[in-house]
């Protein structure tokens, strides 16, 4: 008999569908049963070879054997991932083995990390496809069921190789390029160049922006109720003329309002979208201050570990009508505190789901975030279950009925001039009731008030305010620019733009927050608080990389000629000659530069290797001497980032200084010696006793006869307490 390989892509998916499939043998890298064997990568365990692969002349950084254009690319097997990598290709190739299913994530790169697998392994054997959106039980037996033909997904392979092979291509000539020219640690990318240069021109419409004053002119009425003066040909309530402003200003002073207009209108509102990953990641830096690669590494957990999530990696905010049947179950899966009062209500009123949360035609890959049919385990942590919530409240959201209010609009005058008001009546909650706690404003209703009236003016004020410059990105906001990235268009080209929206923008939703992460670690953009600001190195960057590569217009076209790769209308061979002669072009302008990079984090210290001034350099785990020379490569750690607490303030402490000198220092000013550190942490620690010891001490204790009300058992009983 036969036996089918399924490959998955880490070894939690691997897992569970070997659970499913009842591959109950665990062998060394592998699960067998009858019919099935479960094997799994890590992640890729196949990459692009590096330059220095393709002989002696590209092992050396050296300007002169630029541009680099090897063809075709090798694929060599990642060093750490060798033992797994020749586990997978002994069950793919053995001879007892007729199919091979590849149940990697089901996207562009879930498909990449399964095909190189395939082609380094020499597979060649019948292909099957496990396409789902989420990883439980059901799901997978479901998706079984209904395998899907290998060769229907070679458009999506073709894609993702070509953006391998193109980012290879461009980023290693232009990295290269700009590290020998300017011997300095710089690099650019197709998509992350661009997104700094939208950081850049941020930081310049704020540097460039004039306050400029405007006023305001609101009259208050004997029921204390606030009137706004407005234009009415183009309902603008500022003004920018002072004269004009306080002319008004007399002229409602001394005289009543007249009621010239009273319009009420019924309206209605309906629930926010259903997230897609970028949404979420917004959503959650605004609430949270996550970090767009927190948020996806937190919500993979939930889909991969926890199975009550769909598929993360998603650019689609609705569900498909063949989900409509499911909800009952999801519904059933969320019947849990704090969300039970909200469920109840559903299943006694009955529901259905809104109808812009359901398009057919607008789900792509896969279908908006929303819970699985499986119940949430009380063991989440506090960050996997503030992200859960955010799912499940927007999934309750769509199956309430719309929001429904009377909204009633006053406006009264004075001679010529304007005055509004406006008053919202609430007539069903609908969907708000599921974020009741997070409502912060107040309907207001107003009194009842008729054409003709006339409306004593109790005081009238003149406010002054000035205009406020464009606020720097946060990695929220910096998401949603990536994803419509049009505003920072040179060239506002209908046909561009068109382009720039059908490509989804720059990135795709499952490169963004990589991208943003690699901006952050490489120096070129900082984060202070939430703000996201350009550095010295990436000004200078922007000015040494070739002012084509900085454009959104760009990456946006070769991501819509990805899309064509996949549908099969344009041949990937055809991609990549395109990418070769841009990278040609792009070292060739490097190499005509007759600019300088110059180093803003120099020290007074020289390198005891060379003689050349360090350079100061922060990294996650703290600062870091390094020659700023690139050849010589000395680099030693001068402050360490602890998880240490100071005794005086708290706050975590940082480890400064080499060998027994070694300092641990505060910014409260507080300083001790590494040795008297450890010395008072031992001593701290021998009189802890932990609530294990105590729960076993009061235990035992417990059990014997006569102890009780001791001085000891109430100290000890008061220590479990605390």
């Amino acid at each position: 008999m036969t036996k089918k390989v399924v490959l998955a892509e880490k070894p939690s998916v691997a897992r569970d569908l070997a659970r499913v499939l009842q591959c109950t043998e665990k062998r060394n890298g592998f699960f067998e049963g009858k019919e099935y064997i479960v094997t799994w990568a890590l992640g890729h365990l196949v990459t692009l070879a590096p330059p220095e692969s393709y002989g002696k002349s590209l092992q050396q950084w050296r300007l002169e054997d630029l541009p680099m254009l090897p063809s075709p690319l090798n694929l060599v097997v990642i060093k750490q991932s060798q033992k797994q990598f020749q586990t997978v290709k002994a069950q793919l190739n053995r001879k007892d083995v007729s199919e091979v299913i590849i149940a990697t994530d089901a996207g562009r790169e879930g498909e990449l990390v399964a095909r190189w697998i395939l082609a380094k392994a020499g597979t060649n054997k019948k292909l099957k496809r496990l396409w789902i959106s989420s990883v439980t039980d059901k799901a997978i037996k479901e998706g079984f069921k209904k395998l899907k033909d290998g060769r229907q997904y070679e458009g999506l392979y073709h894609s993702a190789v070509a953006r391998s092979e193109a980012d290879w291509y461009v980023g290693m000539n232009g990295t290269r390029a700009l590290t020998t020219k300017f011997n300095a640690q710089l690099s650019c990318g197709r998509v992350q160049t661009p997104t700094l240069a939208m950081i850049e021109k941020r930081e310049e419409d704020i540097r460039q922006f004039k306050p400029i004053p405007y006023w305001l002119v609101k009259g208050r009425d004997s029921q204390n109720l606030t009137w706004q003066w407005f234009e009415q040909k183009n309902n603008e309530n500022r003004l920018f003329a002072k004269q004009k402003a306080e002319k008004i200003h007399q002229i409602v002073s001394s005289q009543s309002m007249q009621v010239i207009d009273v319009k009420t209108a019924k309206k209605m509102q309906q629930a926010p979208k259903l997230f897609d990953l970028t949404e979420l990641q917004r959503e959650a830096n605004k609430r949270f201050g996550f970090s767009a690669k927190e948020t996806l590494s937190t919500l993979q957990r939930l889909y991969e570990q926890y199975k009550i999530v769909t598929y993360p990696r998603t650019d689609s905010h609705v569900l498909s009508s063949d989900l409509i049947d499911t909800l009952y179950e999801r519904l059933a899966a969320v019947d849990i505190p704090p969300y039970r009062k909200l469920v109840s209500t559903l299943k006694r009123d009955g529901f259905q789901i809104q109808s812009h949360a359901v398009n057919d035609k607008l789900v792509s890959d896969h279908h908006a975030i929303i819970p699985t049919e499986q119940l949430a385990p009380p063991s989440l942590s506090a960050k996997e279950r503030k992200l859960y919530d955010l799912i499940v409240q927007r999934f309750l959201a769509v199956l309430y009925p719309v929001y429904r209010y009377e909204q009633t609009t006053v406006t009264a005058g004075v001679g010529e001039q304007l005055f509004k008001l406006t008053g919202k009546k609430e007539l069903e909650k609908g969907w708000k009731v599921v974020f009741e706690d997070q409502e912060t404003s107040k309907e207001s209703s107003l009194p009842l008030i008729k054409k003709g009236d006339s409306i004593n003016v109790k005081s009238v004020e003149l406010e002054q305010h000035l205009t406020k410059p464009p606020a720097r990105f946060s990695e929220g906001t910096l998401l949603s620019a990536m994803e419509k990235p049009a505003a920072f268009l040179e060239n506002k080209d209908p046909e561009l733009v068109d382009s720039l929206g059908k490509a989804g923008g720059i990135g795709t939703v499952a490169t963004r927050a990589d991208i943003i992460e690699k901006l952050l670690n490489t120096h070129l953009m900082e984060k202070r608080g939430q703000e996201l600001m350009i550095t010295s190195k990436g000004s200078q960057l922007l000015e040494l990389v070739p002012a084509e590569l900085k454009s959104p217009a760009l990456t946006a076209e070769w991501e819509r000629k990805l899309e064509l790769i996949t549908e099969g209308k344009l041949k990937k061979e055809q991609f990549i000659q395109e990418m070769k002669q841009y990278a040609t072009s792009i070292v060739k302008e490097i190499k005509a530069s007759d600019q300088r990079f110059k180093h803003d984090n120099v020290t007074g210290s020289k390198c005891p290797e060379c003689g050349k001034l360090l350079l100061e350099v922060n990294g996650k785990k703290g600062k870091m001497h390094v020659c700023q020379d690139r050849e010589c490569g000395f680099k030693k750690s001068v402050v360490v980032y602890t998880n240490a607490r100071c005794p005086q303030c708290r706050k975590k402490l940082e480890l400064r200084g080499q060998g027994e000198g070694q300092v641990f220092a505060c910014v409260c000013g507080h300083r001790e010696k590494k040795s008297s550190f450890e010395k008072r942490k031992k001593a701290t620690q021998n009189q802890r006793v932990s609530k294990k010891e105590v729960n076993r001490y009061m235990n035992q204790q417990n059990k014997e006869d006569g102890f009780t009300n001791s001085a000891l058992a109430d100290a000890l009983a008061k220590l479990k307490k605390e």
